[in-house]
């Protein structure tokens, strides 16, 4: 388990860079949620779409995990994905910004920001 401390000042850096991630992935979503409903033609389609949106709920469900003892983890996904950047987390200590390039190098993601 992670054991990892994060400083007052660094957790509300955190909070506003996993909730810009968030809001980053849910506009791509809302964009794709919209083509997919322009090009229904045939009741099919309805349904791809409703398993299109439970898989994306899932994924998103799973991904956004706002818990200390993950956050690195979650941070090194979402600068993997593209949803966050390194600048997103300009304030928060070096050596966690290391341990999140750590990660990334670790799972074979060249993002070394």
């Amino acid at each position: 388990m992670n054991h990892i401390k994060w400083a007052k000042s660094e957790k509300k850096i955190d909070r506003e860079a996993f909730e810009k991630a968030y809001e980053r992935e849910c506009s791509y979503l809302t964009g794709r949620i919209r083509e997919k409903a322009n090009n229904i033609r045939k009741s099919d389609d309805i349904w791809e779409l409703h398993d299109f949106l439970t898989e994306k709920r899932k994924e998103v469900d799973e991904k956004y995990d706002y818990r200390y003892s993950v956050l690195d983890l979650v941070f090194a996904r979402l600068i993997k994905d593209g949803w966050l950047e390194y600048d997103d987390l300009e304030g928060v200590a070096e050596e966690k910004i290391e341990r999140i390039k750590s990660l990334l190098r670790f799972s074979g993601s060249n993002t070394d920001g």
